[in-house]
C-alpha cells in the first residue's frame, strides 16, 4: 500500500512540474512589469548625445530638464548635452551619428538637403517656435523692408533662425547678403550688442518666452517688429516652407512689450531610425508625463500635448515613439 502511494504521488509530482512551471513565468513577468512601472524592460544603459542650441535658447533649457527627469525615469540612462548653432546644426549632428538626440524646427527638417535625410525619424511634436524681429523701443523700423541698409542679426549660420530669416528677408524685397550689414549671432551676442548699439536689429526663431530676450527687455527698452503679413509671400516663394503659420505673439510676453502678429513653426524631438526601440519608447514616456513639472520650469514645456504630439510632418514616427502612443491609446 505504502508502495503504490509513492508510485502515484511521484507521478502527480510530475504531472504538476510544468503547470508549476508555467506558473512561475506568469508570476516573473507579471513581476518584471511591475518592478518595470510601465518602462520598457532592458532598455540600453549608457551615455546618449543629445544636441540642444545656443546657452540661452529655450532648446539649452529644454535638454537641461529632460536630462534630469530622464535620469530618474530611466536609471543607467544619461544625456550628454551638446551645445549647438540650432536647428540645421542639429540635423547634421544627428543624421552624423555625433548625437542620438535633437530638437528642429519643422522648416528646418523639411529643407535638410543630405542624402542621410531618409535616417531621421521624429519622437514628438512638442511646442511652437515664434519668429521675433527685435528692434530698440524707439526704433524707426516697423517692418522687415526698413532693415535695408541696417545691422541686424540673422543667426548663427548653422542655426534654424538663420535658415528662415534668410527667406523672410527675400519675401520683403532685401537681399539678405547685400540689402543689410548680417551679423552671424547666437540670441545672447545679440542682445548683447543690440543693447550698446552695435546692432540695429536681430531675428529670434525661439519658444516663448525666450530668457535671453526677457533680460534684455528688463534692462533695455524693446519692442518686437510684425511679421505676419510675410506669411503667405513665404509660402509662394518656397513650397518647402509651409510649416510657418501666422500667430499672435502675446503682449506683455518680454516686459512692456505688445501684441504683434508674427510666425510660428512646430519643434520637433528627432532622432534616427537606429536608435534602440526600448530607449526611444522612455525617453517618449519621459517627455509626455512630465510635462507639467517641466513646464514650471521652461513655459513652452506646457505646450507639448498628446493629442498633437504624434503629428510630426515631414518626419515618421520612431518605432519605439509608436510603440508608447500605442501604449496609452484609450
Amino acid at each position: 500500500m505504502t508502495s503504490t502511494t509513492t508510485r502515484l504521488g511521484a507521478a502527480g509530482r510530475r504531472r504538476l512540474w510544468p503547470l508549476l512551471a508555467a506558473l512561475l513565468l506568469l508570476v516573473g513577468a507579471l513581476g518584471g512589469w511591475w518592478l518595470t512601472d510601465g518602462r520598457p524592460a532592458g532598455y540600453p544603459k549608457g551615455v546618449s548625445g543629445f544636441a540642444t542650441g545656443v546657452p540661452e535658447g529655450v532648446y539649452a533649457q529644454y535638454g537641461t530638464l529632460l536630462q534630469s527627469y530622464l535620469h530618474t525615469e530611466m536609471p543607467g540612462v544619461e544625456l550628454r548635452l551638446d551645445p549647438t548653432q540650432g536647428s540645421v546644426d542639429n540635423l547634421d549632428r544627428v543624421v552624423g551619428g555625433q548625437d542620438s538626440f535633437a530638437i528642429a524646427t519643422a522648416d528646418s527638417v523639411a529643407d535638410f538637403d543630405d542624402p542621410r535625410k531618409g535616417d531621421l525619424r521624429a519622437i514628438a511634436r512638442l511646442y511652437d517656435d515664434y519668429l521675433q524681429l527685435v528692434v530698440p523701443a524707439g526704433s524707426p523700423v516697423q517692418s522687415v523692408a526698413d532693415l535695408k541698409g541696417k545691422r541686424v542679426g540673422v543667426g548663427e549660420p548653422k542655426s534654424g533662425v538663420n535658415l528662415v530669416t534668410r527667406e523672410v528677408l527675400a519675401a520683403a524685397g532685401v537681399d539678405p547678403d547685400h540689402g543689410i550689414d548680417p551679423a552671424p549671432l547666437g540670441v545672447g551676442d545679440a542682445s548683447t550688442q543690440l543693447a550698446t548699439g552695435k546692432l540695429d536689429a536681430f531675428f529670434w526663431s525661439g519658444g516663448l518666452p525666450t530668457s535671453a530676450l526677457t533680460s534684455l527687455a528688463a534692462r533695455f527698452p524693446i519692442r518686437i517688429v510684425p511679421l505676419g503679413d510675410l506669411t503667405d509671400k513665404l509660402h509662394q516663394a518656397n513650397s518647402e516652407t509651409d510649416a510657418w503659420r501666422t500667430a499672435v505673439l502675446p503682449a506683455g510676453v518680454y516686459p512692456k512689450t505688445q501684441a504683434v502678429l508674427t510666425m510660428a513653426v512646430p519643434n520637433l524631438l528627432i532622432t534616427r531610425d537606429d536608435v534602440d526601440p526600448r530607449l526611444v519608447e522612455g525617453l517618449t514616456r519621459t517627455v509626455i508625463d512630465n510635462r507639467d513639472p517641466m513646464g514650471e520650469k521652461v513655459h513652452a514645456a506646457q505646450l507639448v500635448d498628446l493629442r498633437t504630439a504624434v503629428y510630426t510632418d515631414p518626419l515618421p514616427l520612431h518605432e519605439g515613439a509608436e510603440r508608447y502612443y500605442r501604449s496609452i491609446k484609450p
